[in-house]
């Protein structure tokens, strides 16, 4: 199976069963049809959003957090002019939930017990909308947030620019988009990133706790040991890794997003709530554990960092074991494991980091990594 970002693929159910009127621009629906919805809305107190310097902040593209292809096909096919007119003849027709949805909804869940615990704290979530449009589509935009109920007061629509400039301004600790370029210019500037795709089916997540799952080389460690199997193979590749187990691993470029994780989870921790913490991560290498694990333990730990659940498949398949995690998102370099998650109906997104991208298109048998 061959993956396009946030590609729709046959079969899928396009709209959660508490969404049944949001578009996903093939719909008629509008925002009148909700009328008693938006007036709940705007008649609910929202928090004030945190400052940036000390928020944990998740920027993310509008083509991931909404399903927006209808209107792709638009731009694409007939040019910007139309695009833009489109636009704003159905801005009262709220966009359907993309693959970033469930990640962004879990994010807000925790914020909500977080200032329940720490109402003066601003060690929070804070969702920034990233956006290559004009201005003119932040009206369906905004209708489409509130017509969700989601609390996402930053914009940044960039008119076609890239927005890599701005993701540093915002002290971005990871950016999800469609555009895989953009997501290796981010890489390139020391920010966290990641390709996001729709599955064809979408297993149910937990409203209550958010669920990250991250893989090991090239992602959370550096691609150290996958280039010494991809140049000597796999024996070459346990016999490095037994002689160097007490060598700690490089960082990769999703460290820093599980040290920010880390962090709140020790919020919940210091008020009791080890046992039933909303935040959950989870480790899910196709290193063996007994040849090649105890090097990726090891350096998780001298780097001060817990991972709640690891699992060591020792070259199985991830797509079942991400079935049975049901995670809002899940991060792996390779493409063969995105392609084996989508298809379990894991929420998937790739990293295109390190020596695998020069392996792109070979579904080779799974190594260490």
């Amino acid at each position: 199976m061959s993956l396009d970002p946030v590609q729709v693929m046959k079969g899928q159910d396009p709209l959660p069963k508490t969404c049944p009127s949001a578009s996903n621009g093939d719909s008629k629906a509008s925002w009148d049809d909700s009328k008693d919805i938006h007036e709940n809305v705007g008649s609910t107190k929202k928090p004030k959003p945190p400052k940036p310097e000390n928020a944990v902040t998740i920027a993310v593209s509008s083509r991931v957090l909404f399903r927006t292809e209808k209107e792709q096909k638009v731009f694409e096919q007939k040019g910007i002019e139309e695009y833009l007119r489109y636009q704003v003849e159905h801005e009262n027709e709220p966009f359907a939930p993309g693959p970033a949805f469930p990640f962004v909804k879990a994010l807000e869940a925790v914020n909500s017990q977080l200032r329940e615990l720490y109402p003066d704290s601003e060690e929070l979530f804070d969702i920034v909308l990233v956006t290559y449009n004009h201005a003119h589509v932040g009206i369906r935009l905004i209708n489409t947030i509130n017509y969700h109920n989601l609390f996402i007061e930053r914009f940044c629509m960039t008119g076609g620019s890239s927005p890599i400039g701005y993701l540093k301004a915002w002290h971005t600790n990871l950016y999800l988009s469609a555009d895989a370029e953009k997501v290796q210019e981010a890489l390139a500037e020391g920010i966290a990133a990641a390709t996001m795709f729709m599955s064809e089916k979408q297993i149910e997540v937990s409203e209550t706790q958010l669920r990250v799952a991250f893989d090991g080389d090239a992602v959370l460690f550096s691609d150290e040991s996958e280039r010494i199997f991809k140049a000597h193979g796999l024996d070459k590749f346990f016999e490095h890794e037994r002689e160097n187990e007490n060598t700690l691993l490089d960082h990769g470029p999703l460290k820093g997003f599980l040290e920010v994780l880390g962090k709140l989870q020790k919020k919940f921790y210091a008020k009791g709530h080890r046992l039933d913490c909303p935040i959950r991560t989870y480790l899910v290498t196709a290193r063996s554990a007994a040849s090649s694990g105890i090097r990726a333990l090891k350096t998780l730990r001298a780097w001060g960092l817990e991972i709640d659940e690891a699992l060591f498949l020792a070259g199985a398949p991830k797509g079942p074991m991400l079935e049975k995690i049901r995670p809002h998102i899940y991060f792996d370099d390779q493409m063969f494991h995105v392609e084996g998650a989508v298809e379990m109906g894991a929420i998937a997104a790739h990293v295109p980091y390190g020596i695998a991208q020069k392996y792109l298109h070979k579904k080779s048998t799974n190594t260490g990594k």
